[in-house]
């Protein structure tokens, strides 16, 4: 309420006035009880707002930590990150709603007390001290004797003085009286008002934030409900499965002494456990190499010949055992190759054999008669399959117990596989600036994006991998099988390379690269305006763009005219001459080398004609049989034309060879000329040509489309330019980066034609693996296998043949067949370690001469 005095009535002091004094004064007093307490609470309330934000980052650093535990789980790991960042949001406006609130109610209220309220308190001093004063000398002029003048002219001073003095003093409390009653409104509404405009602000930002979080709220919402519905189900059919499995172990038991009684007398009668009944076989995991692993009993070489219960296991031609699942294997046998495998009943324990090598034996025992068995025979079918993938160069093996691929091998050395662990990491890390992590410099990283070709600290891939693919694709150092070629791309790119390209203007921006222990948000948004935004990329003006494709060009030029283009050609080998058949006429047959020889041949696709039988027996569609003989009789009139004995000239005519040898080089020449634009993506198209992968790098980072057609050249991309220059890094490299490995010309040839026309088995083995479509025609209706007959190109056709068989053998087992035979695999492992590390071998070329 407001109250205002009058300044006329507080001249007269009236009791009115003195009345209305009294209520302004116990108005203002309460007033003042009132602030003080409701400063008070606010400053309780920003206390406990601050405590709830202490609290509420602590809740959201443990999501934060959550989802990178589940790095492994996308889906959870990104919505759980965005969360959290959502959750940050609010944190911050709680801040700044608490820091209006201080401001506004705290900070002004409290001036309001001090200064006006104060003011007004000496006022009311002064006023009721010369109210005294005006009391006392109105009393003592009362009293003034008439007789006495001088008393009476001095009580009449002092009254007159005291009265002006009164006058002034009450005026200036009056008007103290009303300024405070009148500011008291203003100041009150003024820091309610800005406290509620700051409670709007805040609400209207977190309405604001997630009206843009919806959307994925309910996307996963409705994720939720399926994920619910599959849990359910999930939970039923565990339930379902424990049953079965509950009563399959009851009636084992039941079961388990009469079984091993009957194995024990079929064993005691013969020693061939092929007829027994009750024998086991082995599954091969293709993932780890795993042929069998389980429990068994190990009998110690000390004195106390004490038996330990381990777990072993036969993997990579080897048997190994583990105490705990930490452990690093200890090898029992190093080459299975060298040991055998027999029973053991002169000890005194049951179910036992041992496993005997040319330097030690080891004695184990199995739970049962009926795992003995198991284990011998998987040791056995172990030591075969060993004797099959190691076998010598040149040594002919048996159709049934291996398939020959013993000439992919040198020297007889073991073939090579793919890099893992720390082969990978050294030869990554020994690239220059690849030590720290490309991003944040944290030192000895164990992660790279392959597709980049950089290596990465742990939670710098976890936000790589949360930009997508299509952005980043992230593979661990140690855990990760590396491929050859995959490999030779991170060497030939590294940090270095990378970050002069992707932070060009860093510096010249002022922004500050993240470093080790940096708040992960930080180093996110860092990467995110480095890779999705390009922040940091320079953009080549049109000129300088012009003057990179004429040097990319010229480089290019310079290549295909070099001696180091073209592979080396040996001198030709003396063939083998039939019956009757003059040199001049085994010149014309000579053709490419293969690196099968005949009885190879006839036992790989045997191989795969027992097996196309055996997964589909009696199968009405007999297309495999015949891709198989088409194959054969192909190969063996090809590849091994020069190795014919005598007996085969007799038996078969000879095949009419061609008159001239295929060029080595059929396709179009590339030529250089004028573009009507220059742009990113021609700067892409000449670095490929030109074997440039730091130049095809900046190119992407500058926009470029990494399936761009060039409609000034016959409609040719990136991906086949890779192939005309010969680099199988740069083709491995746009295929990383979502290249199109279909993707044909205005000639209708993709990059397999081209490569197959180059005699580039390499690429072709590369296109292969990354879903090549074989079976794509060009204008002249020829698929690549066409092509490669029509050059006798022996690698290749194999390559195609054993491609196309393997794609039509998975087709007849059905939609659930595994991802191919492991023979198949295996050949085309040993061309892909062969294209990277000794390419000369599959580029070799015989002289031709047409007389």
């Amino acid at each position: 309420m407001k109250i205002t005095v009058d300044f006329e009535e507080c001249l007269k002091d009236s009791p009115r006035f003195r009345a209305t004094i009294e209520e302004v004064e116990g108005d203002v007093c309460e007033l003042e009880s009132k602030l003080d307490k409701l400063v008070k609470l606010c400053i309780g309330m920003i206390d406990a707002g601050k405590a709830y934000n202490a609290a509420n980052k602590q809740f959201v650093t443990g999501i934060r930590e959550l989802a990178q535990q589940s790095t492994k789980d996308e889906v959870i790991e990104s919505s759980l990150t965005k969360f959290a960042e959502s959750l940050q949001e609010m944190i911050n406006y709680h801040t700044i709603l608490f820091d209006q609130a201080q401001r506004s109610i705290k900070t002004q209220l409290l001036t309001f007390v001090k200064d006006d309220i104060r003011k007004f308190k000496e006022a009311k001093k002064q006023f009721d001290k010369v109210s005294e004063e005006k009391e006392g000398a109105l009393m003592k002029n009362a009293q003034a004797p008439r007789n006495k003048q001088h008393e009476v002219e001095e009580a009449t001073n002092i009254l007159t003085a005291t009265r002006k003095c009164f006058r002034h003093i009450v005026l200036d409390y009056v008007l103290q009286i009303n300024v405070l009653q009148s500011k008291r409104r203003s100041e009150i509404l003024k820091s309610m008002l800005s406290f509620m405009y700051a409670h709007l602000t805040f609400f209207h930002q977190g309405y604001d934030l997630f009206s843009e979080l919806q959307p994925l709220m309910k996307q996963l919402g409705g994720q939720l409900d399926q994920l619910v519905v599959d849990a359910a189900k999930e939970k039923r059919d565990m339930e379902q499965k424990h049953s079965t499995i509950q009563q399959k172990a009851a009636l084992q038991d039941v079961t388990e002494l009469e079984s091993d009684c009957r194995n024990f007398r079929a064993w005691r009668s013969t020693s061939d456990f092929s007829n027994d009944d009750t024998k086991l076989e082995y599954n091969v995991d293709a993932d780890n190499g795993i042929a069998m692993e389980g429990y068994l009993f190990k009998r110690a070489s000390n004195a106390f010949k004490t038996w330990n219960r381990r777990w072993f296991s036969i993997q990579n031609n080897q048997l190994v055992y583990q105490k705990k699942f930490k452990d690093n294997p200890t090898v029992v046998v190093e080459d299975l190759r060298l040991c055998t495998v027999k029973h053991c009943e002169d000890v005194e324990r049951r179910f036992c054999f041992e496993v005997v090598s040319p330097t030690k034996s080891c004695m184990l025992q199995a739970d049962s008669e009926k795992l003995r068995q198991a284990w011998i025979k998987a040791v056995q079918n172990s030591i075969a399959t060993a004797f099959r993938d190691k076998g010598e160069d040149g040594e002919k093996l048996d159709r049934k117990s291996s398939t020959s691929t013993g000439s992919l091998d040198s020297g007889g050395e073991p073939k090579e596989r793919p890099i893992k662990g720390e082969s990978a990491l050294q030869k990554v890390l020994a690239i220059p600036g690849n030590t720290c992590c490309c991003d944040c410099g944290q030192p000895d990283p164990r992660w790279a994006s392959i597709n980049l070709g950089i290596t990465l600290c742990i939670q710098c891939s976890g936000i790589h991998r949360s930009l997508g693919v299509h952005f980043s694709k992230v593979r661990s150092l140690t855990l990760d099988t590396w491929e050859p070629e995959l490999l030779k791309l991170m060497c030939e790119l590294g940090n270095g390379v990378i970050n002069q390209i992707y932070e060009a203007r860093r510096e010249e921006l002022g922004s500050r690269k993240p470093h080790p222990g940096d708040p992960r948000h930080e180093v996110e948004a860092y990467i995110k305006a480095k890779y999705v935004d390009r922040r940091f990329v320079r953009r080549p003006t049109d000129e300088e763009l012009r003057n990179k494709v004429v040097s990319l060009s010229k480089q290019e030029k310079r290549l295909s005219s070099s001696s180091e283009h073209l592979p080396p050609r040996p001198p030709p080998p003396t063939p083998k001459l039939r019956p009757g058949q003059s040199a001049v006429a085994s010149g014309k047959e000579a053709r490419r080398d293969s690196l099968f020889c005949a009885d190879e041949l006839d036992s790989l696709f045997s191989y795969f004609d027992n097996s196309a039988k055996l997964r589909s027996i009696k199968s009405a569609d007999s297309g495999i049989q015949n891709s198989a003989d088409g194959s054969r009789e192909m190969l063996a009139t090809t590849a091994s034309s020069n190795s014919l004995t005598d007996a085969d000239a007799a038996e078969s005519p000879p095949m009419p060879m061609p008159a001239t040898l295929p060029p080595p080089s059929p396709c179009k020449e590339v030529v250089f000329y004028e573009p009507k634009e220059y742009s990113s993506g021609l700067q892409l198209y000449w670095a490929a040509c030109a074997r440039s992968l730091p130049d095809m790098a900046e190119a992407l980072a500058h926009g470029a489309e990494v399936n761009w057609v060039n409609t000034e050249d016959d409609k040719r991309t990136p991906l086949i330019m890779a192939v005309q220059g010969g680099s199988l890094v740069c083709c491995e490299f746009l295929l990383q980066n979502a290249g199109n490995v279909n993707q044909q010309d205005a000639q209708g040839r993709g990059p397999l034609h081209h490569a197959t026309m180059l005699g580039h088995t390499g690429q072709v083995c590369l296109f292969l693996k990354r879903g090549a479509n074989q079976n794509a025609t060009d204008i002249d209706e020829k698929t690549p296998l066409i092509i490669a007959v029509d050059a006798a190109n022996a690698d290749i056709v194999t390559l195609l043949r054993l491609a196309k068989m393997n794609e039509e053998m998975r087709e007849a087992e059905g939609p659930y067949s595994q991802s191919g035979d492991e023979t198949y695999q295996d050949i085309f492992q040993d061309f892909t370690h062969m294209a990277s590390n000794d390419p000369d071998k599959l580029n070799r070329y015989q002289q031709y001469d047409p007389q």
